[in-house]
Formats: C-alpha cells, structure tokens, sequence
C-alpha cells in the first residue's frame, strides 16, 4: 500500500514573498503534496492561480486541490484544470467539494437553493467527457454547449476526481461518481465504516474505486490549540469530540496516522490549525510534521 503525505499551507506561506522558499521546504522535506483548499468568499485566494504557480517552482511535488465547481463555468473549469496538469507535467490532484453551505457563499455561487450534490455530480460528468475528447452538447448550471469539444485536454487520462464528505448521501456519492474519498473530521472507527458503506454502493453500481485511493485531511497543531481553533472542528461533530480528529504533537499525529492506516485509509493531508495567523512558524510546523510521518510514507 502507497501511503503519502499531503501539507497545506498556512496563509502566510501564501503570500508572494514567501511562497516559493514554503514550497521548496515542502519538496526538500519529502512531502509528497502541496494540497490547497479553495473557500470561495476565504482569505486564501483562487487555489488554481497559487498551483500555477506552484507548477513553475516545483519538479516533484504533487499539486492537489479541493476546488469548488458550482458558480464557475464547467467548461472553462475543465480547460483550465486540463492545461494545470499539462504545465505540471501530470501532478495536479483534484477533489470536487460542494463548498461550506453558508447562506452567503450559496448565493455567491449562484446556489442559495437546490441540491449541490446533483448539481456537483452533473459537472463532473462534463468534466470527464470534455478530458475523454468527446465533443459536448449539453446544458449544466445555466450554460448551453452546442457541439463543443476541449483541446488540449489533460496529461493523465483520467485525470481523476475525488470527492469528500462523510454523510451518507456523501458516502453514496463517491462510490457512484468519484475516482476516490477525501473525507475530514472523521475517527479512524468511522472511516472504516465509511469505508464498508462505499465498498456496499459500489457492489450496487458495478463499479470500483482503487483500493488506495482512500485519504482524510487531519487537522494538527504543535502545541494545545486554544478553544477558538477548535470551536470550529467541535461544531461539525454532534459529540464535540475531538480526542480522534486533532493531532496534537508529534506522539499524537503518528498515532492517528496508524490507526486510520489500520482503518484502509493510506493518503493523508495535514492541515495545520491557525492557518489565518499571519505569525504561523511554518518552517517548525513543517519540521515536526515531517519528523513525525515521512518514515511512514512509502
């Protein structure tokens, strides 16, 4: 079994200045990817301009991205992910998220009603008949495509798509459209039975997802992370547990990794807490978190 290693960076080390000594340290360390989140009405910028980027400065390191489709055009999204993988040279990683739901950023998106999950679904559809070569006639999110072909198309063929979620109108998603799983704020007990839900809907669909292609994204922190990071985190669970969500300190963060390696899930992205600190001592929390893991990684 591949096991890597994902790290996001915090929004200091997105800054211009600062950006490019981040990503070497990144790929000098030995993580296997850069992962980027993109949070429409966030702090961080667009994900896709900060892995362009990236593509130019790095050689080896994997670009990964979950990125919000609904309020973008599919097709101009399928182009620009498409010519993102050619520049890197086939790196880029994708997971397709509906964004957070807030009242505000649905209706940015164009979304303050209806089923983001089926809207989801029908671009990825397009996405993946527009990278096959097919030409496309078809509407999608307000958008008519008379006969409309995509060229260049991506480096990897397929170029896949992993979805998130931890529900199980999410969980039924992935094994009916998604190449993989990227959940998040889960116990290694629950994405093993995450896990057995995906694997029965896959039985019913006739598909199948690589047995590799299963990861979360853990939240962790050097230090015990005051309540104002957490309260966050404790809200998206209804017992306000947090024992097996957070990695605190390099004990605890190994730890976690090899109970969800017992659980099946074998790709991890390490999201430091206080990622909207501009004072983040990102070289430290790249050290410790390299120390703590990278031996793992094979």
């Amino acid at each position: 079994m591949k096991i890597r290693f994902a790290v996001t960076p915090p929004a200091a080390a997105l800054d211009g200045a600062v950006f490019g000594d981040y990503l070497a340290g990144v790929e000098s360390r030995g993580f296997d990817t850069l992962w980027l989140s993109d949070v429409p009405l966030g702090p961080l910028g667009d994900p896709l301009l900060s892995l362009s980027w990236a593509a130019a400065r790095t050689t080896r390191l994997k670009l990964g991205v979950n990125i919000v489709p609904l309020g973008r055009n599919p097709f101009l999204l399928a182009r620009q992910l498409a010519q993102l993988d050619r520049l890197a040279g086939g790196r880029l990683l994708l997971s397709f998220v509906p964004g957070l739901g807030q009242p505000a950023e649905r209706a940015a998106l164009g979304h303050p009603g209806g089923d983001r999950g089926r809207a989801l679904e029908s671009i990825i559809d397009l996405q993946r008949r527009w990278w096959a070569g097919e030409t496309v006639t078809a509407a999608c999110e307000g958008f008519d495509y008379d006969a409309v072909a995509l060229n260049p198309g991506p480096l990897q063929q397929p170029l896949e798509i992993w979805l998130g979620g931890k529900g199980p109108a999410a969980l039924r998603r992935v094994a009916r459209a998604g190449d993989g799983w990227l959940t998040s704020a889960v116990t290694p007990a629950e994405a093993r039975a995450g896990r057995r839900v995906i694997a029965a809907e896959l039985e019913r669909c006739a598909r199948s997802i690589d047995e590799e292609h299963y990861g979360i994204s853990i939240p962790v922190c050097a230090g015990e992370p005051g309540e104002a990071l957490l309260a966050p985190l404790r809200a998206r669970r209804e017992d306000r547990d947090l024992t097996d969500i957070v990695a605190v300190g390099a004990g605890k963060l190994r730890a976690l990794v090899e109970a969800h390696l017992e659980a099946g899930i074998s790709k991890f992205v390490l999201r430091p807490l206080g990622m909207l600190d501009s004072a983040t001592a990102w070289r430290e929390d790249l050290d410790w978190m390299a120390d703590a893991v990278l031996p793992l990684q094979c």
